[in-house]
């Protein structure tokens, strides 16, 4: 099983200056809770299927699996749109690091979160000066849960 190891941070809007090519992603929630996650993605002409476990720190268990344009718009077409999110994924290199950056559209336009894959736990990151608090452990601003709360005024980019 593959274990995703990452930490997230609000960005400003300074990181858009560096965001050139972005993929358009649209994410669905088929089922959510405080310990797992299962959603469709669709990212740019590709589907995937992801179920992802409880959070520990910064790890997480994660499967992902590619399903067919037919498979996803099945499962897209079952959601109300209240369970969609849309955003567009940047990536962006600062001190030799990769960042997903994601810029948030419709109710959640503003919202600008900055994502950083690690080896390991204990890895030392150097911070860009766009980067703004982290939200790792903040449960207001996983996925699943921005879109439901969409339009909510406190979740904004610092």
């Amino acid at each position: 099983m593959a274990v995703e190891i990452e930490r997230k941070f609000l960005a400003t809007h300074a990181v858009l200056e560096h965001c050139r090519f972005g993929l358009s992603i649209v994410q669905g929630y088929l089922y959510t809770d405080a310990e797992n996650t299962v959603r469709v993605r669709r990212a740019g002409d590709r589907t995937f299927f992801a179920w992802k476990g409880p959070r520990c720190g910064t790890r997480r268990e994660e499967i992902e699996h590619e399903v067919s344009s037919e498979t996803g718009a099945a499962m897209f077409a079952a959601l109300r749109p209240d369970r969609c999110l849309a955003k567009t994924r940047y990536r962006v290199e600062h001190a030799g690091a990769v960042w997903e950056v994601d810029v948030f559209g419709g109710d959640l336009s503003g919202l600008i979160l900055a994502e950083i894959e690690l080896a390991h736990e204990d890895e030392v990151v150097i911070l860009p000066p766009w980067a703004g608090p982290e939200v790792t452990t903040d449960e207001r601003y996983r996925n699943s849960r921005l879109a439901l709360r969409a339009g909510s005024p406190i979740l904004l980019a610092a």
